[in-house]
């Protein structure tokens, strides 16, 4: 076997290798669940109705206090104990998450993801678009 023969076969097996691993992260990311599914206001209140949720506001007390949807838990983004405390709900019940009006659902949603939830739901818009749609809050 010449040499340019040798260097295209360790090409070939070190391009095989590379394909192998890639597709090796392919499988497990594909066996990960935890995708968020983003919804408006109607698409949030049809989950809720149909009792399909949990839903986590994670606004401060004082927002929460001032007006929220229904059965919502209120776990506050800013504190100190956040990750602790979404830790502490059942990551195999679905969730809808919310907050004013995106932001810090948005940044809570890895935390939800790191702890394996299996279903997420991101109320695009936050209180704010579930208001402005004309749906009720509690207070």
């Amino acid at each position: 076997m010449n040499e340019r023969m040798v260097t295209i076969r360790k090409w070939v097996g070190m391009v095989g290798c590379g394909f192998a691993s890639l597709l090796l992260v392919t499988v497990a990311m594909a066996g990960e669940t935890n995708t968020v599914h983003h919804v408006n206001p109607a698409g949030a209140q049809k989950l809720i109705a149909d009792k399909k949720v949990v839903v986590v506001d994670v606004r401060t007390p004082q927002e929460f206090a001032a007006g929220h949807i229904a059965g919502a838990t209120n776990i506050n983004f800013h504190s100190e104990d956040f990750a602790k405390a979404i830790a502490s709900l059942d990551t195999n019940k679905t969730c809808l998450v919310h907050c004013a009006v995106g932001g810090r659902s948005t940044q809570a949603l890895p935390t939800f993801s790191k702890l394996q939830f299996q279903s997420l739901y991101h109320l695009d818009g936050g209180i704010k678009a579930w208001e402005k749609a004309g749906l009720p809050v509690e207070k």
